[in-house]
């Protein structure tokens, strides 16, 4: 069976859909069969795969609304190496449509279960928020969350809060819910800010933050727009290298062995 993962933080900005097709894309690169569901109205992770948002019919909407398979709405790219379940701006209204729906918030959960055992990832990029759609991003998150962190100062502002959803969450709707890891990102090396945030962020989570940091990257900020993930755009960048680092170390974490070479 597939393992799951679930990357959230309420904050905008800190990383979280860079990481996620990133993250799939070296995992997809390790030889692991890698699901990314956009769980984001936004669709930037769609997006950022070079397909048009608008153009979706389904997707990860119809997903939670149960209109049809799961399945159908699978799209496949081999030469990223890395499947997507799309999003579209359809899926603002799955918030308002799932409130009187009984077991709202375990909708992604149930209509994972048709393709858990096709991949050895599954990784969903929740929206900014702490709204029914990321409830249904923890709720899935079988094997754990995993949070980007902003080297910010800001950024530490919103870790109580979300630490504070994910115990509840954890109390009244999925009592094995569990942190897999916080990765910290947007990292400059230069500044003492950066610094002092890893230095707070390993204090506020001992033991669960990844050694790989990810640094400010001008070729990360420009790889979606070409819509590629790092690994195919800028294989020898500083962020390219520290994507592959950070997908070893989560493969290591789970306890699959990747010879050193393999890319």
């Amino acid at each position: 069976m597939g393992r799951v993962y679930t990357l959230v933080n309420q904050k905008g900005g800190v990383g979280k859909t860079t990481t996620a097709i990133n993250l799939g894309a070296y995992l997809g690169n390790f030889g692991q069969r890698v699901l990314l569901v956009d769980l984001d109205p936004q669709a930037n992770a769609t997006s950022c795969l070079k397909v048009d948002k608008h153009a979706v019919r389904g997707g990860t909407y119809d997903a939670l609304i149960g209109r049809s398979s799961i399945t159908s709405h699978i799209l496949h790219n081999p030469r990223l190496k890395i499947s997507l379940l799309p999003s579209s701006p359809a899926l603002a209204g799955a918030e308002v449509e799932l409130v009187s729906e009984l077991a709202r918030e375990s909708r992604l959960q149930q209509a994972l279960k048709s393709v858990v055992d096709r991949y050895d990832y599954i990784l969903i990029d929740c929206p900014p928020s702490l709204g029914l759609l990321t409830l249904n991003g923890l709720v899935a998150a079988a094997d754990g969350v995993l949070i980007p962190v902003q080297c910010e100062y800001l950024a530490l502002e919103g870790l109580s809060q979300l630490n504070h959803t994910i115990s509840r969450v954890r109390s009244a709707l999925f009592p094995e819910l569990k942190v897999r890891g916080v990765i910290l990102t947007m990292y400059d090396g230069r500044t003492n800010l950066s610094n002092d945030v890893v230095a707070e962020v390993r204090r506020y989570f001992p033991d669960k933050v990844f050694q790989a940091v990810i640094p400010r990257s001008i070729r990360l900020a420009e790889a979606p727009s070409y819509g590629q993930p790092i690994s195919v755009y800028a294989p020898n960048s500083s962020g390219a290298l520290a994507y592959a680092a950070l997908a070893r170390e989560v493969l290591e974490g789970d306890g699959i062995h990747i010879p050193v070479g393999q890319a």
